[in-house]
């Protein structure tokens, strides 16, 4: 019988994505019997963020003021609205320096079978935001799964009926790649999204 603290804790790790009962003990029990300090420093940070972070009410990324920082600056380019799932996409667009405009950050994407709708998403706040009178060019960039896909184009196609211009992202072979190394898949998309030069 595990003692309620020990096994609260359990039940809470598995909160998190991908750990089952298993993994969840061994993190607990790596916490309580090698890394208190760590534990410690866990349950502060995330009492902290539970604390501090809320919404963008522009964006709908995590902030701890109303407004976050790319929303607020000046030097983003606000005619450019780039919609991704989640802030994990956001900061990895940021990474590489090639974006200047601003973000939407769906926290989702849209999947039926797990209960997941248009509202559950935000789309609503999606189109009032990209109805700002600012906005020129709506960039879909969510993910090349099954889901993001279906986010994609339901999103474009209600953005598109109320007069916005909306984008994908261009997908295809990865730089440096090697075509007898990539699947058939991949080329075929390289193929169709292919460009003048």
């Amino acid at each position: 019988m595990l003692p309620a603290p020990l096994g609260a804790l359990i039940d809470a790790l598995r909160a998190l994505p991908g750990v089952g009962p298993k993994s969840a003990a061994r993190m607990a029990y790596h916490l309580l019997q090698r890394d208190r300090a760590g534990a410690a420093r866990l349950s502060l940070a995330l009492t902290g963020a539970l604390e501090r972070l809320h919404h963008c009410q522009r964006c709908n990324n995590f902030s701890e003021a109303p407004i976050c920082e790319t929303c607020a600056s000046p030097r983003r380019d606000a005619r450019l609205l780039c919609v991704v799932e989640m802030p994990a996409d956001l900061n990895r667009l940021e990474e590489t320096q090639a974006y200047k405009g601003l973000y939407f950050v769906l926290m989702g994407r849209l999947s039926p079978l797990d209960g997941i709708g248009p509202r559950e998403i935000g789309l609503e706040r999606l189109i009032e935001r990209a109805r700002d009178g600012v906005t020129e060019e709506v960039i879909l960039a969510t993910n090349f799964t099954a889901e993001g896909e279906a986010t994609a184009h339901y999103a474009g196609e209600l953005l598109k009926a109320r007069g916005l211009s909306v984008t994908r992202i261009a997908r295809g072979l990865p730089a440096g790649g090697e075509l007898e190394h990539v699947d058939g898949m991949t080329i075929a998309q390289a193929l169709l999204d292919r460009r003048a030069v």
